[in-house]
């Protein structure tokens, strides 16, 4: 019997959701601008990891820019090798910036994340092949970051593997790591695959106390297998606040717990999060930290986890490392399991208070309101081959293992405001939808 898998939207009620764009690859590495109708008005013949419209007051008004990879790197190992160049690209898809041939070893290596400064300088996450001192003799897959300048020059760079004991590992934990590298120092994905990196920006925070550490220039990274959030000091680059890798509060079985459910409450156990962020101001919650919790195997040592896996989104205060807001598939009234991506995947806090999150490992892109009803739903139609669900990963590294499979997976969706693009916002009329009762049918 074939396996039928709905797809395109699947509901929408336009008098609850956010309206804009929404900005994604798909596994079929082909970026495409979509309506939440699900119209496509744009298509680009490149993957982005992530793909980021950007804000047109930092490209002197031009609109309709898009940050994407541009060529590959060829290295066998793919994951966080992969890129050869990276760059910048306008509506009509004509390259206005390009970047990796200038960096070390001739290859971007970008990965996971990047930024566009309001400078004109880039962050990027890259990865950076070398031994690490602690980590044992053979080079590594250490990542780090870049400020480049507009004419290609790296600026400013930090080393994850220089700060290592920066990140509260255990002894055990430290036990862990080594193990983990001895037993694979060629991973893909690198020992402790960082999957976020971006700016604070202004905040309240540091407006309050211009000596505390959320100085607008500091950098929060997620270092998803060590299951860390961490601050890093743009000035001293040293790691100055972070949240993990362990909790005082009982982990796993989160969705188990007596008040799993009540906020505030004290953060408990993260395990593979991405794309932490500051809340932008002028959003709901700014100020705020708002992450997507995988609760996926990670951890030095692994993490314990519940028995019913169901991935949460958390908005957290940082000054009182407190969860203040929260969504899972709890909150629109499903079981834990109905919401679950063990990897990839983030969230993104809209004008109206709405969410808009990405349950990547099944495609899935939807928006939520502040008491968790989905307001808007898609599942990408557009797959893609690999191995363990990552495109970048052409070839099993063991033979008999790992086996290519089918994907829709996508890794991170853009909200897009419909003045960020020149064709402004669509002519067609939002159409609600619901074809939640038709599945089964």
């Amino acid at each position: 019997m074939a396996f039928v898998r709905l797809t395109g939207v699947t509901y929408y009620d336009p008098n609850s959701a956010h309206a804009g764009y929404i900005l994604f690859t798909g596994a079929d590495s082909v970026t495409r601008l979509i309506d939440l109708n699900g119209t496509v008005h744009r298509e680009w013949p490149f993957a982005g990891v992530p793909p980021r419209i950007i804000d047109p007051q930092l490209t002197g008004g031009r609109r309709g820019d898009i940050g994407v990879q541009l060529s590959a790197s060829g290295d066998p190992r793919g994951g966080i090798y992969a890129n050869g160049t990276v760059g910048q690209v306008n509506w009509a898809g004509e390259t206005v910036w390009e970047w990796g041939r200038q960096a070390p070893g001739g290859a971007a290596r970008q990965n996971h994340d990047w930024q566009l400064l309001p400078n004109g300088n880039r962050l990027l996450l890259v990865t950076v092949p070398r031994v690490v001192p602690g980590l044992g003799p053979r080079p590594v897959g250490d990542q780090g970051l870049y400020e480049v300048t507009p004419d290609g020059a790296i600026i400013w760079e930090w080393r994850a593997g220089d700060h290592l004991d920066e990140l509260g590992l255990s002894d055990a934990g430290w036990d862990a790591l080594r193990a983990t590298v001895l037993r694979d120092p060629d991973d893909p994905w690198g020992y402790l695959e960082i999957n976020s990196a971006q700016t604070l920006g202004p905040n309240h925070w540091h407006r309050a106390d211009p000596d505390s550490v959320f100085h607008p220039d500091n950098i929060l990274i997620s270092c998803r297998k060590a299951n860390v959030v961490a601050l890093i000091d743009k000035t001293t680059k040293a790691v100055v606040w972070r949240l993990g890798p362990y909790f005082d509060e009982a982990p796993g079985a989160q969705h188990q717990r007596i008040n799993a459910h009540k906020v505030p409450r004290a953060l408990d156990q993260l395990s593979g999060q991405h794309n932490p962020h500051l809340i932008a101001e002028g959003l709901p919650g700014a100020g705020n930290i708002l992450v997507f919790d995988n609760q996926g195997g990670a951890g030095y040592p692994p993490a314990p986890l519940g028995i019913y896996a169901g991935s949460r989104v958390l908005e957290i205060d940082p000054s009182t490392r407190q969860i203040v807001w929260q969504y899972t598939a709890e909150d629109s009234g499903q079981p834990p399991w109905a919401f679950f991506s063990s990897f990839v995947s983030n969230a993104q806090r809209l004008p109206n208070g709405n969410t808009l999150i990405t349950e990547g490992m099944h495609g899935r892109l939807f928006q939520v309101t502040p008491e968790g009803r989905v307001v808007w739903e898609y599942v990408s139609p557009y797959e893609g081959s690999g191995v363990a669900g990552e495109p970048e990963v052409r070839e099993p590294r063991v033979p008999g293992v790992d086996r290519t499979s089918t994907t829709p997976m996508v890794y991170r969706a853009q909200a897009v405001p419909f003045d960020w693009v020149p064709i402004g916002a669509p002519a067609a009329a939002p159409v609600a939808v619901d074809l939640r009762t038709t599945i089964g049918a």
